[in-house]
């Protein structure tokens, strides 16, 4: 089971940006797809962003597309979220998660069987 811890969170003004990185332990980083999730204050939890194992594929929530940018290092056993142009909007806990399936699709929370533990985010108007 893969161990996936999150940073970079933070407080930014609306326009600004922030990039979350999120690394993983105790298994083969190859192994795993990538993705992003974010939950709002009485929202449901909500994909963001995914990224194949060798990074070649990468899917956006239709919200973030042009705005983020997810991207992974395999030498580094990270993934990574740019930021740009938040808005207020974007205010969330911020997961990072991993799955062995090979995900082609829009993926769901479900597919996703290790999850970090998250790092707030919160823009500012």
């Amino acid at each position: 089971q893969v161990q996936l811890v999150e940073s970079g969170g933070g407080l930014v003004q609306a326009g600004g940006s922030l990039r979350l990185s999120c690394a993983a332990s105790g298994s083969t980083f190859i192994n795993y797809d990538m993705g992003w999730f974010r939950q709002a204050p009485g929202k449901e939890r909500e994909f963001v962003a995914a990224i194949n194992w060798a990074g070649g594929s990468t899917r956006y929530a239709d919200s973030v597309k042009g705005r983020f940018t997810i991207s992974r290092g395999n030498a580094k056993n990270t993934v990574y979220l740019q930021m740009n142009s938040l808005k207020p909007e974007d205010t969330a806990v911020y997961y990072c998660a991993a799955t062995t399936q090979r995900t082609v699709a829009i993926p769901t929370k479900a597919d996703f069987g290790s999850w970090g533990q998250g790092t707030q985010v919160t823009v500012s108007s």
